[in-house]
């Protein structure tokens, strides 16, 4: 795992890079992990695609399916889960917004809180954009871009939308398609903005490590 902060860094600041980002397709199982490492350690877990603009916003992109584009970079609030994720850290407490994208809208808020030493769970599809800023706020641990079978990341796609009745099947289908062609550039963009290509199974013995290695040390 790469250390984000660098060695002529304090110890505050090394304590305060606690930010581990989780990028990656649609469908690759950034959600799976992010519980899965929440449930083992107790870590926080912010859901980016919770900061998506709401339907009426003039600024949200529209996608030729004639549905919001939530593939689009400009289709979420970036400086605001920016800003959450400094308060988790900084304050240990964060209310967040909870996004419905069946109906394209903010339904509700709750509060995320974390302990001094958790690591912060932040997950989405457009994860890999925030490294910059969140390096150079001293705030981030690392950056993963998590990939499986492309085929299979659609199948499972597909399934989790249609059982969360996020669009009409036959739109779902078309925007399975087109994310399944496009999956390799989403990968390279990720790189590109600082993220490690990883399985999940593959990420979570590297957090298993970080964690023995954090407790031997402490």
């Amino acid at each position: 795992m790469t250390a984000a902060d660098g060695s002529g860094a304090g110890a505050a600041d090394r304590h305060r890079g606690r930010v581990i980002l989780l990028t990656g397709p649609s469908g690759a199982g950034k959600s799976r992990l992010s519980a899965r490492l929440s449930a083992a350690h107790g870590w926080p877990v912010v859901r980016l695609d919770d900061f998506y603009r709401e339907a009426d916003d003039p600024a949200l992109p529209r996608s030729p399916l004639g549905i919001p584009d939530w593939d689009h970079a400009d289709s979420w609030h970036a400086e605001a889960a920016v800003a959450a994720l400094r308060a988790l850290v900084d304050d240990g407490r964060v209310d967040v917004p909870v996004y419905d994208i069946g109906a394209s809208r903010v339904t509700g808020h709750h509060v995320v809180t974390a302990g001094p030493t958790d690591y912060v769970l932040a997950e989405g599809l457009f994860a890999g954009r925030l490294v910059d800023d969140l390096r150079a706020e001293g705030l981030l641990a690392d950056a993963l871009c998590v990939r499986q079978n492309r085929t299979l990341t659609a199948v499972r796609r597909f399934v989790r939308d249609l059982s969360e009745r996020r669009k009409p099947p036959h739109i779902l289908l078309r925007r399975g398609l087109a994310l399944w062609r496009d999956e390799p550039h989403v990968i390279a963009q990720a790189q590109a903005h600082g993220a490690r290509c990883i399985h999940p199974r593959e990420a979570e013995r590297e957090l298993e490590a970080l964690v023995h290695s954090a407790a031997t040390r402490g």
